[in-house]
């Protein structure tokens, strides 16, 4: 395979890997402000979990912002995922209510929350 991140999993295709430098380049993160670091998870897994560093740490420095990922085994997936949702928190912090990751948490608010009693009325009105 050619390019792309490969893991237990399945594989990140390059698709994603270029959408994701897009976003990146489009809001003014680069590579040389990220520091990157790995770590040995925690928890069970035995001599996997003892013997390889698969959880990502990455802090973006003029934001100050800091992400772990150790949602996979593979080191190289758990990289772009962490990038990822660097690249989301940084959205979100620049463009505040405008950002995918808030208009969808908003979306999810609203269709939980309780209908008030006038429109629980007005939708068993409608229904009889």
């Amino acid at each position: 395979m050619k390019g792309g991140y490969f893991s237990r999993m399945g594989y990140v295709s390059q698709k994603k890997e270029k959408a994701l430098k897009e976003k990146m380049e489009k809001l003014g993160i680069r590579e040389s402000d990220i520091v990157e670091k790995f770590i040995r998870p925690g928890g069970p897994g035995g001599q996997k979990a003892n013997k390889v560093s698969t959880c990502v740490y990455l802090k973006h420095i003029p934001t100050g912002i800091e992400v772990k990922c150790k949602l996979e085994r593979s080191q190289a997936l758990n990289r772009f995922l962490a990038r990822r949702i660097l690249v989301e928190k940084i959205e979100e912090l620049l463009k505040g209510k405008e950002s995918d990751r808030r208009r969808r948490i908003e979306k999810l608010r609203k269709q939980k929350r309780k209908l008030s009693k006038r429109a629980k009325r007005k939708l068993l009105e409608s229904k009889c």
